[in-house]
């Protein structure tokens, strides 16, 4: 019914359009400046920044999902496999493709010899916290996202 596998270069126009599908579904569309040459660059230059998988709906060969991640270092923890984003296109979304091709993510931090994997989730997107609390998975509170745009961080050093 679906496989899944390593993502190509060659995916990767599919997969900018599922990122652009999650990001209206996030209600933040505009927030997207990521580039389809800046993915090929970071994903497959000389030093690839990150890795992905595919999820393929068999009937039709079509990609309907992808899972993106990359590693990080836990000072406490170790190396960690960071779950950057996992979509699964709506129309296939309660299938058991997701389930799937989270397990799958699961299975690289293993083959990875990480300490365990990590994923941020909205405080209002309830059909994927019902999800990862199928896997009993901590969802911390507590905790603020913060970030600096290179514009922003230019601009500060020049202070």
């Amino acid at each position: 019914m679906y496989t899944i596998r390593e993502g190509k270069k060659e995916d990767l126009p599919r997969i900018f359009e599922l990122i652009e599908e999650l990001a209206i579904y996030e209600k933040a569309p505009e927030e997207v400046t990521n580039t389809l040459a800046m993915m090929e660059e970071d994903g497959f230059g000389p030093n690839p920044v990150y890795g992905f998988f595919v999820l393929i709906k068999d009937s039709s060969q079509e990609i309907i999902g992808t899972a993106i991640y990359y590693y990080r270092y836990s000072t406490w923890k170790g190396k960690r496999l960071y779950l950057e984003d996992y979509i699964v296109t709506e129309k296939e979304r309660g299938k058991g493709a997701g389930k799937l091709l989270f397990e799958r993510v699961m299975k690289k931090s293993l083959e990875e010899g990480c300490t365990g994997m990590m994923w941020q989730v909205l405080d209002w997107n309830a059909p994927a916290i019902n999800f990862y609390n199928k896997y009993d998975a901590e969802i911390e509170g507590g905790w603020y996202n913060c970030h600096l745009q290179a514009e922003e961080i230019q601009e500060r050093l020049k202070k």
